[in-house]
């Protein structure tokens, strides 16, 4: 899976780290200028203490320019980190159409994986949103339950019980529920134009009795492109905290923060998106091809026919 999930990346880098690449660049691109501007009109110098390999503002700012200095740099952030995960789901868009070209011999331009999600963006836009809002409804009933119950009971033991068995059980129903209904959904309302909801359950009825394989390559896909993300931002940390020493950066802590920041976020995308995209766009082929016949069509779409 994941071989060819590296395959489908090589075979196509332009649709699948370019589009990525583009897409992270080009909304941390916000964050970098609104600080460059700012740190050369105003003095937002900040102590800057490394944490692990993550970096951390420090220090109160002087007056009323430099807080509101910040806060715009904050603000500018928090724009681009948006901005970065609007653009990244349509990415994951792109790369199921991709995955799917590729398994039958084909190469789809940036343009062509682009134009291949037009009608289907608002409802990949949507899935993910209802997806987001379901989970934190959920998460949030719970915490709920969780007050409600300290308010009423307060006793040690019976908490003490009560998380032992439902906090298990909570995050065993959101592992099923994020295999069984969200996780094959997006390459479903991308591959066969469905709605949201029917994507849902499509992705439902795809996973029936494919539970645990599912979940144990959804499991290390994660882990690996955590670890991953990890080690390649690394070197980045390093060497902005070796730039915050040197005198000719003095004055401009805040922006390579921001800086390393943007390059580590771009860095990430780079990898972990296409990748994480490739391989559910990959399962999504291969529940079709155990359960379907799947295989049979797409020889056909590929011009091989049986002797």
């Amino acid at each position: 899976m994941y071989d060819a999930a590296f395959r489908i990346i090589r075979f196509n880098p332009r649709a699948t780290v370019g589009s990525a690449v583009l897409v992270a660049a080009a909304a941390m691109a916000l964050p970098v200028l609104v600080t460059a501007v700012l740190s050369l009109t105003m003095d937002l110098s900040l102590g800057l203490t490394s944490s692990g390999t993550a970096m951390t503002p420090q220090g109160e700012p002087t007056d009323l320019g430099d807080a509101l200095g910040i806060l715009g740099v904050l603000g500018a952030l928090v724009l681009g980190v948006l901005a970065q995960s609007l653009g990244l789901i349509l990415v994951t868009g792109m790369v199921a159409h991709v995955t799917m070209a590729a398994a039958v011999g084909r190469r789809l331009s940036l343009g062509e994986a682009w134009r291949a999600t037009h009608g289907a963006r608002w409802r990949l836009v949507g899935l993910v949103v209802l997806v987001g809002a379901a989970t934190s409804v959920v998460v949030g009933l719970y915490i709920g339950l969780w007050v409600v119950l300290v308010l009423a009971v307060g006793e040690p033991v019976v908490l003490v019980l009560f998380g032992l068995v439902t906090v298990p059980a909570f995050l065993a129903l959101l592992v099923w529920a994020w295999i069984r209904v969200s996780y094959l959904a997006v390459p479903a309302l991308m591959l066969e134009r469905r709605g949201v909801f029917g994507s849902l359950g499509r992705a439902f009825t795809l996973t029936r009795r494919q539970f645990w394989r599912t979940f144990g390559i959804a499991l290390l896909t994660s882990l690996i492109t955590q670890v991953a993300s990890s080690v390649l931002t690394v070197p980045i940390s390093l060497l902005s905290q070796l730039a915050l020493v040197l005198p000719l950066f003095a004055g401009y802590e805040l922006l390579v923060f921001v800086l390393a920041q943007a390059l580590s976020t771009v860095v990430a995308a780079a990898f972990v998106s296409p990748f994480t995209a490739a391989v559910t766009s990959l399962q999504y082929v291969d529940q079709r091809m155990r359960k379907e016949a799947f295989d049979v069509e797409l020889m056909t779409r590929a011009g091989i026919t049986g002797a």
